[in-house]
């Protein structure tokens, strides 16, 4: 298969690993033979709880070149969690390494699922290529460790579908070393961060995920290994432009930022930190197989929640989400005007891992509803509005809080936020608001609440503030903002009259 004829090095900075393409494909190779060995057959399932280093890349070939199919799993589950995906998935054999949890290594065991350590590779080199298009090639859980998992399946044919869209759109230049803060386990590190430039040819440096140590001299560390692109998500940079110094070098030449779009503000501080123009929001669902939309030339001005074109996908904005009938153009929303974001694109997964109900939810006639809200402007370009559960219903006004999240973000002592609902008796929901301050006195909330007030319509307005230390986010990076929401429950909200009613009488 052609993908994995021409990769690029390997490398593990922190380490100082580094695979050229004649070691890696021995490494491959070894582990063929080892898979052949186990009996390893078309069809099988490998879950892969580890991720991030050189030996998954060896073993994902491995697994593929044996048409079987790998199920990247996070490697901060609890043996519960992993039991509820082993249910789920049934693997044939779990690979491990030197950091996997004992006892996950123990609950693997104990329902039959054979366990492999990664660098028990044996010395016996064998050559496979059964894979076909459209076999199973990644399962990838996106929710349900600790309930009804959702695995997402990808064939072959869908992976190479995002890999030569993203190529015509992007090619491969800026891509020539490539580095990944991401976990490896989900599609935005693995598909689109890793696999696309790496199996183009390209250089790959691969670290620990979301490692502060490594944010904090982000700068230094892109101008020692002379990085031309990064992706990576908004709560890294909201520590690499506070805590990092920027790079000197001048290699960066493209960065991507996924899981939410950028605010204006926050787009133009990473341009100016990193000395890129080409710095953009690449949109993408694990579905879709992560980067499905973006702007292939990024220097224009920055717009909050700004997103671009389709790579390799067909967008449309609709009036409904209704997944039960047929859609028509009569559901299509004129420009500008909001609604439910619909994607069309030969990348779209197969469906949901043995969920049936779940994929005719969410997928009709091939167009995949997204369950974002968004746009699309006089340019023809997706601009994104927030989620659709994510919104706020104040006495019938629609109120998408990443509005309000980017005005906040901009307001100099405000590092990170997060907006919700609130239930009401009056408007049924308001908005509330966790953020997180530089400085808490009470001078600087008053600048804050100016400011809201300066930028923001009344009805968007936070009624009820919560000041914390740090916004609680997903493996991913993302917020959830019933997640936040409940954390904040349990806290005393700010008392934010005697706060403005102590800048009046002063």
């Amino acid at each position: 298969m052609f993908v994995d004829l021409n990769v690029g090095n390997l490398s593990e900075p922190l380490s100082g690993r580094s695979w050229p393409r004649q070691e890696i494909n021995r490494q491959v190779a070894l582990r063929v033979g080892r898979f052949q060995s186990r009996g390893l057959a078309r069809g099988d399932r490998v879950f892969l709880p580890f991720g991030n280093r050189l030996e998954f890349f060896a073993e994902l070939l491995a697994i593929w070149r044996l048409g079987a199919c790998a199920v990247p799993i996070d490697a901060r589950l609890t043996p519960f969690e992993v039991q509820t995906l082993v249910t789920a998935a049934d693997p044939r054999i779990a690979v491990v390494d030197d950091e996997t949890d004992r006892r996950v290594i123990e609950s693997l065991s104990e329902v039959g699922v054979g366990v492999v350590d990664t660098c028990d590779t044996g010395t016996q080199e064998a050559a496979a290529g059964l894979s076909r298009l459209d076999d199973d090639a990644l399962i990838l859980f996106t929710s349900g460790s600790t309930g009804a998992p959702k695995g997402v399946v990808h064939t072959h044919r869908s992976l190479r579908a995002r890999w030569i869209s993203l190529h015509e759109a992007l090619g491969t230049e800026a891509f020539a070393r490539t580095l990944c803060l991401l976990p490896t386990h989900f599609g935005h590190g693995l598909i689109c961060n890793c696999l696309f430039p790496w199996l183009s040819g390209q250089d790959l440096f691969i670290t620990p995920p979301f490692r502060p140590d490594i944010i904090m001299r982000l700068g230094s560390f892109l101008d020692d290994h002379r990085i031309t692109f990064m992706s990576s998500v908004p709560a890294v940079w909201k520590l690499a432009l506070k805590l990092s110094r920027p790079p000197q070098g001048g290699t960066l030449q493209r960065v991507h930022c996924g899981s939410a779009p950028l605010s204006a503000g926050a787009w133009n501080d990473i341009r100016k930190w990193t000395g890129a123009r080409q710095v953009c929001n690449s949109y993408g669902i694990t579905e879709t197989g992560s980067w499905v939309a973006g702007l292939a030339n990024a220097d224009c001005p920055a717009e909050d929640g700004l997103i671009g074109e389709g790579w390799g996908a067909l967008i449309k904005v609709l009036r409904t989400s209704d997944t039960a009938r047929p859609l028509s153009a009569e559901d299509e929303c004129a420009v500008g005007e909001s609604g439910f974001v619909w994607l069309n694109t030969p990348a779209l997964m197969k469906g949901y891992f043995q969920r049936d109900d779940l994929t005719e939810l969410a997928v009709v006639d091939g167009w995949f509803l997204t369950g974002d809200i968004g746009l699309i402007d006089e340019q023809g370009r997706l601009v994104l509005r927030g989620r659709e559960r994510d919104e706020i219903n104040k006495g019938g006004m629609k109120i998408y809080p990443a509005d309000v999240d980017a005005v906040v973000e901009r307001f100099e002592s405000a590092s990170d936020v997060c907006t919700f609902a609130l239930d009401d008796a009056l408007y049924g929901q308001v908005v509330g608001m966790a953020v997180v301050m530089t400085r808490q006195d009470d001078a600087t909330l008053r600048g804050l609440y100016e400011w809201m007030k300066q930028h923001l319509a009344e009805p968007k307005m936070p009624v009820r503030w919560w000041v914390i230390d740090e916004i609680p986010r997903t493996s991913r990076g993302k917020i959830n903002r019933d997640a936040v929401k409940a954390a904040c429950a349990d806290l005393p909200a700010l008392d934010l009259g005697r706060i403005l009613a102590g800048g009046a009488a002063q």
